[in-house]
């Protein structure tokens, strides 16, 4: 699955300078597209995402059918607005526009598996909010 045609990504460009911050929004992308081959290379086998507020959903396969039942709006555009590393943190904040102009504001908290280059993430805690506002 690619990136949709009338998705707009924006992002800051120093994102580049770091392999985590190039994985995380890589990960972003692909959760937004459902990109399931990127989300299975780069997420640990028995990962736990937390969505604050509302559900707790563990392994690959559980966030995928999640994912197919949930999303019922096309995404337009992607905002990025920052995206910080440390150890085995990171973390992603912006916004999604949606093709009815609503917003959902969010900040992803990830742990990955160890420090190293090539760990997986192995947990995510989500924060959404919802907006009204048009863009």
């Amino acid at each position: 699955m690619g990136i949709p045609q009338n998705l707009r990504i924006d992002c800051p460009k120093d994102c580049g300078n770091a392999p985590k911050k190039v994985l995380l929004k890589e990960l972003t992308v692909a959760l937004l597209t459902r990109d399931y081959s990127c989300m299975n290379e780069n997420m640990a086998d028995d990962i736990r995402w937390q969505v604050a507020g509302d559900k707790c959903i563990y392994g690959k396969d559980e966030i995928r059918d999640a994912f197919n039942e949930n999303i019922s709006k096309a995404v337009i555009k992607l905002h990025i607005q920052n995206i910080i590393t440390h150890g085995p943190t990171g973390a992603v904040n912006g916004f999604f526009v949606f093709d009815d102009h609503s917003t959902l504001s969010f900040c992803d908290v990830y742990t990955f598996s160890s420090a190293g280059k090539s760990a997986k993430v192995k947990e995510i805690m989500s924060f959404r909010v919802e907006e009204k506002l048009l863009y």
